[in-house]
């Protein structure tokens, strides 16, 4: 089988397994994202993979450079491409792609053990420093005020209890039966 008909397949399996997976991502034929972890999650990265023409007899190119992937330390990067490398090595000659998200969603804790957790709450603060801290007990809810003859309006139409009175938005019959007619008029 020729290298064009391996990535064809491939193409093809890849395209059915992650079918409505938001994680997965294919940015052309031969390119492909995928995220590993919730995009909350502060431990949570992005890996590329792109084949070369050669593909699976070749290794594919694995790329940890998105953008999703700031926050990570270029020494755990380094380090989750050369564990990923390994894999890779494993499965040289076959259809791998599937192989490697796997591998890097089952060892995520490991493969970020040493992240530290606190990256994304520090981008948090710093955007919160501009407003000021009131705790939300101490705001109070701005209740709507009326005007006199509003409050008169309302008092007027409504009972003691502050209840509108039963069928206050009923549609008058006669006039209703006036405007539609009857099925006798036909």
């Amino acid at each position: 089988m020729a290298a064009n008909e391996d990535q064809e397949m491939e193409l093809e399996a890849l395209r059915s397994i992650y079918e409505g997976d938001l994680c997965f991502r294919e940015l052309s034929p031969v390119s492909f994202q995928y995220r590993i972890g919730e995009s909350g999650d502060p431990k949570a990265f992005l890996i590329e993979v792109s084949w070369p023409e050669t593909y699976p007899q070749t290794a594919p190119v694995i790329s940890m450079d998105a953008f999703f992937n700031n926050t990570i330390p270029s020494a755990i990067k380094q380090s989750i491409l050369d564990k990923l490398m390994v894999e890779v090595e494993a499965n040289l000659g076959t259809a791998m792609t599937y192989t490697l998200f796997e591998y890097a969603k089952d060892n995520k804790e490991l493969f970020m053990e040493n992240q530290p957790v606190n990256t994304v709450t520090s981008v948090s603060n710093s955007i919160a420093i501009g407003t000021p801290d009131v705790p939300a007990s101490k705001k109070k809810d701005k209740k709507e005020q009326l005007s006199k003859t509003q409050k008169r309006k309302l008092a007027d139409k409504t009972d003691n209890k502050g209840e509108l009175p039963r069928g206050w938005n009923w549609v008058d019959v006669i006039k209703h039966l006036s405007k539609t007619g009857s099925k006798d008029d036909e």
